[in-house]
């Protein structure tokens, strides 16, 4: 029986975009779906900018922008008429540091067809129909370094080294697993939504309307790509004993016209109809042996603040970089369980920052003028998640606790800058992009272990990049070599390099694929950078040439 690498249930956002990293790494994935057809749904309104930088990662944000629009101001209604407008993005622009300062409105049956097609270009294709109905992991001592036996509803069984459930809130990798989903379903709170055209000219397209009352709310955003088109959510019908009706088509115009000044024929068209509840639940394991859990699969949450796709795609992105170290043999197996060190800890923060969002949110609605933009904060963007309590973020705590710039275990910042060789401007997340580890060095000191890293690991998952001061002399730098100028020095305010420039020998960062500082050390400690690089990519190899020290800018 052929083994695949990986297999990847579910093929929503989260399983896309692992399936996405993986194959660019050169693993052998395969990825089903128990759906017969592409799920065409729109609940998720988007990437935010954490997740923007994933998906410019994996060469997919350029599409994404243009498919989608970005967040609209908010018009607030009260009895029936507009009464607050606001725009919770006015005062955010992007800075040197984190290019992406909104998130962005796209239909996630949209988002979906983009990284689909963009897995297809690795020549994988999203297997539809296709049930798992039972997981066998076999031992270790069985010869073949151990595998996962995989049952399906229909169809010849498969195997596959690993196994990743990404296949939602009612997983059944995760029901296989026998793996706990403790938490609370709150039954009162509840909220019927779907995708519902109205009557050209029927609302402004350019704003998130948003109506209130004592009796309930119904929500108005337009998609995205759509001429008619909306996203509509709404606190449902209810019976006459209080219980919640199901969402038809004909209710949703009545909750229309209750609410709005809008006719109930105003609504033309009404699909993809569900119920949503608010569950707050995580898995008690991200792993067990080799089948693992992402996205919905292992946490759900309150949708306030946007934060459920998101989520997903950052566990993701987490968890493909260290499966492809594992597959390619740099790193053991143990690397695995630094997933669920990481990204549990973040589930369980979500589930708590979320509550609160809802809990804000539905404070706000109370009073004229209050909507959906109280569920928004910084903390929603996703830009400050980092791990610094990580196995994987190495540093002097201690001296950090003092330094300016980004620790061990920090979301690595981003920085414009200019390439040494052609004054092209760029930035460092296109250093960064793509599937390998960066090693980043400041100052003249940081030379020689820029050399010694490439000369062990140009071929082997790392790529140096010299960052160069603006009044440092780049006479020496060497042909072929990625290197920068960081000639605002926001790359050096960024990672809290500056004390290194005139007189200092400077300092390595490294950087993991997933864009988060691994160690942060002195240029002249060559000992640390290579005990680092070991855990993650093996001992190296010397090679002729250092590639990884040219495949670093698209």
């Amino acid at each position: 029986m052929d083994v695949t690498d990986v297999l990847v249930v579910g093929a929503g956002p989260t399983g896309l975009v692992l399936a996405c990293d993986l194959a660019r790494r050169g693993a052998a994935v395969r990825i089903v779906d128990r759906s017969p057809a592409p799920p065409r749904t729109s609940r998720a309104k988007g990437p935010n900018p954490r997740s923007l930088e994933i998906l410019d990662d994996l060469g997919v944000v350029e599409e994404v922008l243009a498919a989608g629009s970005a967040p609209l101001p908010m018009l607030k209604y009260r009895d029936r008429l507009p009464v607050a407008e606001t725009d919770p993005w006015a005062d955010s622009a992007p800075s040197p540091d984190a290019p992406y300062d909104r998130g962005w409105l796209i239909a996630q049956w949209r988002l979906e067809a983009i990284l689909r097609d963009r897995l297809a270009g690795y020549g994988v294709r999203v297997e539809l129909g296709r049930e798992v109905v039972g997981l066998t992991q076999a031992r270790h001592d069985d010869g073949d370094g151990g595998h996962v036996d995989i049952t399906y509803a229909d169809g010849p069984a498969g195997r596959a080294r690993y196994v990743v459930g990404c296949d939602g809130a009612h997983s059944s990798v995760r029901k296989l697993l026998g793996v706990g989903f403790e938490g609370t379903t709150d039954e009162d709170q509840v909220m019927v939504c779907g995708d519902v055209d109205l009557a050209a000219g029927a609302l402004d397209r350019t704003r998130w309307h948003q109506w209130f009352d004592e009796g309930g709310a119904v929500m108005l955003c337009p998609i995205p790509g759509t001429r008619t088109g909306w996203w509509f959510q709404a606190g449902p019908e209810r019976d006459g004993r209080g219980r919640p009706l199901a969402p038809t088509a004909d209710g949703f115009r009545r909750l229309l016209a209750h609410h709005t000044a809008l006719p109930g024929p105003a609504l033309t068209r009404a699909e993809l109809l569900s119920t949503y509840r608010v569950n707050v639940r995580m898995a008690d394991r991200f792993r067990v042996g080799r089948v693992l859990l992402a996205g919905d699969a292992a946490h759900v949450h309150a949708i306030a603040g946007g934060l459920g796709m998101n989520t997903g795609l950052q566990d993701a992105f987490n968890l493909g970089w260290k499966l492809g170290t594992v597959l390619a043999g740099h790193a053991d197996a143990q690397l695995l369980d630094t997933y669920e060190e990481e990204r549990l800890p973040v589930a369980a923060r979500t589930l708590d920052l979320t509550s609160e969002r809802l809990r804000a949110t539905l404070e706000a609605i109370r009073r004229p003028g209050g909507g959906l933009d109280a569920a928004f904060t910084a903390d929603t963007t996703g830009l400050g998640v980092g791990y610094r309590w990580s196995s994987l973020a190495v540093g002097d705590r201690r001296a950090e606790a003092g330094r300016p710039g980004s620790r061990a275990g920090d979301r690595a910042p981003d920085a414009p800058c200019a390439d040494v060789a052609t004054g092209a401007r760029t930035r460092l997340h296109r250093v960064f992009a793509g599937p390998l580890t960066t090693v980043l060095g400041f100052g003249p000191g940081s030379a020689a272990v820029l050399r010694g890293t490439a000369d062990a690991y140009g071929d082997a998952g790392v790529r140096v990049c010299r960052v160069y001061a603006a009044h440092e002399d780049r006479a020496g730098a060497e042909p072929g070599a990625v290197a920068v100028v960081d000639d605002a020095g926001h790359a050096a305010a960024a990672y809290g390099t500056e004390a290194s420039g005139h007189t200092g020998t400077g300092a390595i960062v490294v950087v993991r694929p997933d864009h988060h500082v691994g160690l942060v050390a002195p240029a002249d400690d060559a000992g640390s950078v290579r005990e680092y690089l070991r855990r993650l990519h093996g001992t190296g190899r010397s090679a002729e040439r250092s590639p990884g020290m040219v495949d670093a800018v698209r």
